[in-house]
């Protein structure tokens, strides 16, 4: 039979349910633990002093950090030291598995979204320096045209 704790989550359970989920990487060390998409943090063990015990850090953005933690300031926070990234540090041991499973799908689709933000911009990137660099050495449409 199913006891109430049961439904609690600790780290073993984010391990468990991280790994579940499409093109996460998880793992752990001595520091704790770690989920991953494409070589990025979706969520780790909140290692800062500032941080309580058995606390999570999941990437979100700051919006979605600011609503839970005023709908349930028992179970969400943050600190002076995680206040300026887009994260909610989370109690473990007053979330379910069921909640826990929501919020890391969430921090995924935000790290994916992120990542796929950051590849626009350095394609971008990347194109504007080669168009540049063709047009500072004549290589462009111009230079054909030359006689």
């Amino acid at each position: 039979m199913k006891t109430p704790r049961d439904d609690k989550a600790d780290f073993d359970t984010v391990l468990e349910i991280g790994a579940a989920l499409s093109g996460v990487r998880a793992s752990s060390s001595n520091r704790g633990v770690a989920l991953k998409l494409d070589g990025e943090l979706v969520a780790c063990t909140a290692i800062n002093p500032s941080a309580e015990p058995n606390s999570l850090m999941v990437c979100l953005d700051f919006k979605a950090r600011d609503a839970l933690i005023e709908k349930e300031p028992d179970t969400y926070y943050t600190t002076s030291h995680y206040l300026g990234y887009p994260c909610a540090l989370v109690r473990l041991p007053k979330i379910g598995r069921p909640v826990l499973r929501n919020l890391l799908k969430k921090a995924v689709q935000f790290v994916g979204a992120r990542n796929t933000m950051k590849a626009r911009t350095k394609t971008a990137t990347n194109t504007a320096k080669k168009t540049a660099k063709k047009a500072s050495t004549g290589a462009g449409p111009a230079a054909s045209r030359r006689l």
